[in-house]
């Protein structure tokens, strides 16, 4: 039994917002309430003694439902050496998230029950981070034939991509959309259209032509976009436009939605807070697909994130080792390390100047996500499974190998000395990180 005493609530799906304490028991919220006494707390807890219970000083600090990132790459099975399901959602608990997805370009390509149930019970074993397998789209990611959405559903599958490559061709697009329906689970899609992106390395414009690197246009990304929600209109299939990186995507999604379009769609934090000036030849740490934006792109991406076009965050943690992520940048892999240093990079460069608020990021990291794929969380509603995190937005920590569970750290923040971080992180009901430190098979609360 616990009870988190004076913390600051954060639960949008209650549009609550204030000084309250919450208890848990057998894994699940009893109460929020404000300024409980004793006698109430042993009541609700229906406890006999008050050392039964454990007291938690939330003072000074947020509590606000378990975050759950939609777009992670855990690279089990396959390429361990780059993160597994145990390193990548143990550092999922560092940074506050409860629930991951993960994603399907492993090597096999999870395209088949077995390997979906495999992700699911790996996730199950690690006993941190609760992990959803998404499983892909097509076959290899060949883009030929569909994987068995029904059997794979069973297996425990909460949506379907081909992220990481994406469909080229519409009719198989269209076809995917339409059998998902059957399932009830999102298409999420990679938006990116082979033909224009070509061999580029990161936006082209000015900055590319500057650092004599092959550059992606917007149009490769917002084509597809295009195209994608047409045939969502046409099907009525339920689409997820992944990490939207263009101000033409937004204003798409933007008037789809318009049009009663089933499309949601996420961001990544590192399109809000980097941008195509960032990119230096000699850190490829910024080297992520799709490419960081022109600053016309970040202001819109960051104005549909707020109006309501695009409906959640997510990281797209993509983990890989240091000897791939010191190449040229040219020839280095596309991908940020992301989860444990994400949290306090938004509460650094969006929350404390102003940018969004602090309900805000519950809502496009915490709510959205559990609606939009039906997932168990997202409140502290009484009877809702306790998924709870606990942050300190003065907290520091300098971010180094040593402090970090993930495998890799292709990361821009390493070295750095960040603000604002979680200090409790808890899954039904089980403390699995408590003052920054990972806490094994912690009994349920």
């Amino acid at each position: 039994m616990l009870w988190i005493k004076n913390a600051y609530v954060i639960d949008p799906a209650q549009r609550l917002s204030g000084i309250n304490d919450v208890l848990v028991k057998d894994g699940v919220i009893v109460k929020s309430a404000g300024s409980l006494q004793p006698a109430d707390v042993l009541e609700a807890l229906e406890a006999q003694r008050l050392d039964d219970v454990l007291q938690v000083e939330g003072e000074g600090k947020y509590l606000f439902p378990g975050l759950i990132d939609v777009h992670v790459h855990l690279r089990e099975p396959g390429q361990e050496e780059k993160e597994d399901i145990r390193s990548g959602s143990r550092a999922a608990i560092k940074g506050g998230f409860t629930s991951i997805l993960a994603m399907a370009n492993t090597t096999p390509i999870v395209d088949n029950r077995a390997l979906t149930e495999f992700v699911r019970l790996q996730g199950e074993r690690a006993a941190m981070a609760r992990v959803y397998p998404i499983a892909a789209v097509t076959k290899g990611f060949l883009g030929k034939e569909l994987v068995e959405m029904m059997d794979i559903l069973d297996g425990g599958a909460v949506a379907f991509s081909d992220d990481g490559k994406g469909i080229q061709n519409a009719e198989m697009m269209r076809l995917a959309l339409e059998y998902a329906k059957l399932t009830g689970c999102p298409i999420i899609s990679h938006c990116e259209d082979d033909s224009l992106a070509g061999h580029g390395v990161m936006r082209k414009g000015e900055m590319s032509a500057r650092l004599g690197l092959r550059g992606i246009p917007a149009s490769a990304e917002s084509v597809m976009v295009a195209r994608d929600v047409l045939l969502a209109a046409e099907t009525g299939g339920k689409l997820h436009i992944a990490h939207v990186s263009t101000k033409e995507s937004v204003q798409i999604i933007r008037e789809a939605k318009k049009m009663g379009v089933d499309v949601t769609a996420e961001v990544n934090p590192h399109h809000l807070i980097f941008m195509d000036k960032d990119v230096s030849l000699t850190d490829a740490s910024y080297k992520v697909n799709p490419p960081l934006p022109s600053a016309e792109d970040q202001i819109a991406l960051l104005e549909g994130l707020l109006d309501g076009t695009i409906d959640m965050l997510a990281t797209d943690h993509a983990p890989h080792t240091w000897e791939e992520k010191t190449r040229p940048f040219a020839e280095a892999p596309f991908g940020i390390n992301a989860l444990e240093t994400v949290l306090a990079a938004v509460w650094q460069n969006l929350v404390l100047k102003g940018k969004i608020t602090p309900d805000q990021v519950i809502a496009l990291w915490s709510v959205n996500p559990a609606r939009r794929f039906g997932l168990p969380g997202g409140t502290l509603r009484p009877g809702s499974q306790a998924d709870l995190v606990l942050f300190d937005p003065e907290y520091r920590e300098m971010i180094s190998a040593e402090t970090m569970e993930t495998k890799s750290q292709n990361t821009p923040f390493l070295g750095q000395e960040m603000q604002g971080f979680p200090v409790m992180t808890i899954v039904g009901g089980k403390i699995r990180m408590a003052g920054r430190k990972l806490l094994d098979n912690k009994e349920e609360a």
